[in-house]
């Protein structure tokens, strides 16, 4: 019979092995790393943080994606949804100044499922960008950026998703940002591209917009605006003058670069209207 103290005195477990991750936002430069890194690190995860409130063409991008990768991308969600947390801020929508959608939809969960394991966390960050992207302070999580340490850039980027038969998310027609359906960050004329893709989303945040300000008036508080300076009603109103200004851009950008690809040309005009930078959790 064995001994019991010998089976007390047993090897110690083996220290469990590191997870790998990888964040998807709905963008091309994420979905360009999921490609790359495919295959070169067989325990991938693929994660993406779902807000709820994500646009039509995200979901089926997502899709498209998971087919190439062969591997699902798992769903994170908050445990309360945007309701909730907009009644807990106090009905302050989101905004560059207290991006609080960003702490409690995206980041809080992601932190919950990595938990305390040890975790690289792959970034699309490229080579020709001066900006590090969202870097969690959890000591166990360390970021990993494939695409600075080879020397990947946009036109790689772009050549990475034509040769898997991928593309680009069909929100790229008149947006180039990642992110939730009423997202601060979107410039004027992607609002207006909003209105007039996805009617039924931009009223969404028209009504928002309505019931915060109607309390804050109320009580003789600060209104708040999704778009800097003006009201989605007050910004529909300009849709036309808006539009016209976007179009005469666009025209400068194709005719000053001839061989300037379209979706190169919207960015270009869109970061010249606003060169803000996005949130880094939602749009890489």
């Amino acid at each position: 019979m064995p001994d019991p103290k010998s089976m007390t005195t047993s090897t110690p477990l083996a220290k469990p092995a590191p997870r790998h991750v990888m964040g998807i936002s709905g963008g091309k430069d994420s979905s360009a790393l999921a490609i790359y890194m495919r295959g070169k690190i067989p325990e991938m995860e693929y994660f993406f943080c779902d807000t709820g409130a994500e646009l039509p063409e995200t979901y089926e991008y997502l899709q498209r994606l998971e087919a190439a990768l062969g591997k699902p991308i798992a769903r994170l969600n908050s445990d309360r949804g945007f309701d909730h947390w907009l009644w807990v801020y106090q009905g302050a929508l989101p905004s560059p100044q207290m991006r609080w959608c960003t702490k409690v939809l995206k980041i809080k969960p992601l932190e919950e499922w990595i938990g305390a394991a040890e975790t690289y966390s792959y970034v699309a960050i490229r080579a020709d960008e001066h900006r590090e992207g969202y870097v969690s302070h959890k000591p166990n999580i360390h970021p990993v950026f494939p695409f600075k340490e080879d020397g990947i850039t946009k036109d790689d980027v772009m050549k990475i998703l034509d040769d898997a038969g991928i593309g680009l998310p069909e929100y790229y027609k008149w947006r180039t940002r990642s992110g939730c359906s009423f997202c601060f960050f979107q410039r004027k004329s992607e609002w207006v591209g909003l209105s007039e893709h996805h009617p039924e989303l931009f009223q969404e945040a028209v009504d928002y917009e309505d019931k915060v300000n109607y309390e804050a008036q109320a009580m003789q508080e600060r209104q708040y605006t999704w778009s800097s300076g003006e009201t989605l009603r007050e910004l529909l109103e300009r849709k036309d003058e808006i539009k016209e200004k976007h179009a005469a851009a666009m025209a400068r950008a194709t005719k000053s670069r001839k061989n300037l690809p379209l979706i190169q040309a919207l960015e270009d005009v869109l970061d010249d209207e606003d060169d803000t930078l996005p949130c880094q959790a939602c749009h890489l």
